[in-house]
C-alpha cells in the first residue's frame, strides 16, 4: 500500500495548490468555538417567506422533485426565471433553450468558466472578488487578471471602478470579463455610464461576459441594478447568473440559474451536466412560486435590509471603524486603520476573543493582499436584535485594543 502514492508529488493538483480552507469555514468555526455573533458569512439568521417554505413542503409531499428533475431544470422554474427577466428588465429569454437551473450561483459560475475558457485564456475580474472566482478560473486553466475597485474616502466614501485601468487590462489573450454587480464585498453598484463603457469595451474586443447578479434585488438609496445584457450588443455575449438564496433568504437550498443566448446556455449546460447533473428538485418548485411573489415583497425585503445597513453602519462608525456605506448587497466593508490596526486577518482572528463578534478580512479577496490589508467586512442580514447585540459588543472595542 505504501508504494501506491509518491511523496515527491503533492496530492492536490497545482491549479488548486494556492487555495486552502475558505476563510468562511475558518471564521464560522471560530464563531461556534467562541460563541460569537457571526457577522462574517453571508447567510440570514431567519428563514424567508412562509409561503415559499410551504411550497417546498408541498412539493415534497406531492412527490414533485423527489427523483431526478430534468437536466436543465423543471419547466416551471425556467418559465418563472424567464418571466422575471422580462418583467423586471425587459429581457426576453426562451425558457426551453435560454434558461438553465444550477446548484446555486457558484456552480453556475464554475460551469460557465469551465465551458467557455481554454487553458491560458485571460479573465478580467473586479478585485476584491468572491473567493470562488479565483478557484473556478484556476480549475478552468485560465489566468485571472484583477482590476481593483479603489476606496474613496470622505463624505461619499465607497469603492469605484477605474475604467481606464479596465481598458488597459484587455490584451489579445483576454477571453472573458467576470463582472459582479451589486458587488460583494464592497457593496458597489455599477452605474449606467460605467456599464455602457464596459459594454462598448466587450463589443470592441469581442469578449464574453459572465455577470454575477445574485444581489440584484438588494440595492439601496438611489442605486439601480441594470443587467449588462440590456446594453446594445451584449445579450448574445453575456451569461447572466442569479440565485434564490440572497433574494428569498433560503441560502441552503442552492437554487441558481443562468440566462443567456441559446448557444451560450448549451455550452454552460455541457459543463454543468458533469458537475451536479441536477439538484434541489423540490426546492425548484418553491423558487418558481417565489419569483412570482408580488412586488411589495421585494420592496419590503429591501427596505428591511436598508434599515439594518444603517443601524450597523452607525454602530461601526461609533465604534471607531471607517465605514464604506454600501449601495447594494448585505455587506459593509470597513477600514480598521482608524483603530490603530494594520492587519485585517489578524484583527478578525482576534475579534471573537476581544468582543464576541466574527467578521471577514477583505484581504483574502485580493490578489494583492496589501490593497485590502486593513479592510474588514461585516454582514447585516441578521435579526435586528442580533445586530444591536453585536454593536453593543463592539462599542468598547477601542478600550479593548
Amino acid at each position: 500500500m505504501a508504494g501506491m502514492t509518491s511523496s515527491a508529488r503533492p496530492l492536490l493538483n497545482r491549479r488548486l495548490a494556492e487555495f486552502g480552507t475558505t476563510i468562511f469555514a475558518e471564521m464560522s468555526a471560530l464563531a461556534v468555538r467562541t460563541g460569537s455573533i457571526n457577522l462574517g458569512q453571508g447567510f440570514p439568521d431567519t428563514d424567508g417567506p412562509e409561503e415559499v417554505r410551504e411550497a417546498a413542503v408541498r412539493a415534497l409531499r406531492d412527490g414533485r422533485g423527489n427523483q431526478y428533475p430534468p437536466g436543465p431544470g423543471i419547466p416551471e422554474l425556467r418559465t418563472a426565471v424567464a418571466e422575471h427577466q422580462l418583467r423586471r428588465y425587459g429581457l426576453s429569454y426562451d425558457p426551453d433553450t435560454e434558461v438553465l437551473v444550477t446548484a446555486g450561483a457558484t456552480e453556475a459560475i464554475a460551469a460557465a468558466l469551465l465551458a467557455l475558457l481554454e487553458p491560458g485564456d485571460e479573465v478580467i475580474a473586479l478585485e476584491p472578488y468572491y473567493d470562488s472566482y479565483a478557484a473556478c478560473i484556476a480549475m478552468a486553466g485560465g489566468k485571472r487578471v484583477p482590476v481593483t475597485l479603489r476606496p474613496h474616502h470622505g463624505e461619499d466614501a465607497g469603492f469605484r471602478l477605474d475604467l481606464d485601468e479596465l481598458r488597459d487590462s484587455v490584451t489579445p489573450r483576454t477571453r472573458l470579463l467576470l463582472l459582479n454587480t451589486p458587488h460583494n464585498p464592497t457593496g458597489t453598484v455599477l452605474t449606467r455610464p460605467e456599464l455602457a463603457e464596459i459594454a462598448r469595451l466587450a463589443v470592441e474586443h469581442d469578449l464574453l461576459v459572465v455577470t454575477d447578479e445574485v444581489y440584484e434585488h438588494l440595492v439601496y438609496d438611489d442605486a439601480e441594478h441594470i443587467p449588462l445584457a440590456t446594453f446594445p450588443g451584449m445579450r448574445e455575449r453575456t451569461v447572466c447568473i442569479s440565485s434564490a438564496g440572497k433574494t428569498f433568504s433560503f441560502t441552503g437550498w442552492k437554487v441558481g440559474w443562468v440566462t443567456a443566448a441559446a448557444p451560450l446556455v448549451t455550452a454552460v449546460r455541457s459543463a454543468k451536466q458533469f458537475l451536479t447533473y441536477v439538484s434541489a428538485g423540490p426546492f425548484q418548485y418553491a423558487v418558481a412560486e417565489a419569483l412570482a411573489l408580488p412586488g411589495n415583497h421585494f420592496t419590503g425585503f429591501r427596505e428591511d435590509l436598508r434599515a439594518k445597513r444603517d443601524l450597523l453602519a452607525t454602530g461601526l462608525t461609533e465604534a471607531g471603524f471607517e465605514v464604506f456605506r454600501p449601495r447594494g448587497t448585505y455587506f459593509i466593508t470597513t477600514d480598521i486603520a482608524r483603530l490603530g490596526e494594520k492587519d485585517g486577518i489578524a484583527f478578525c482572528r482576534a475579534l471573537p476573543e476581544r468582543c464576541g463578534v466574527v467578521a471577514i478580512p477583505n484581504a483574502v479577496f485580493y490578489d494583492d493582499r496589501e490593497a485590502g490589508r486593513t479592510q474588514v467586512r461585516f454582514a447585516f442580514c441578521k435579526r435586528t436584535d442580533t445586530l444591536r447585540e453585536a454593536i453593543d459588543r463592539l462599542s468598547d472595542l477601542r478600550k479593548r485594543l
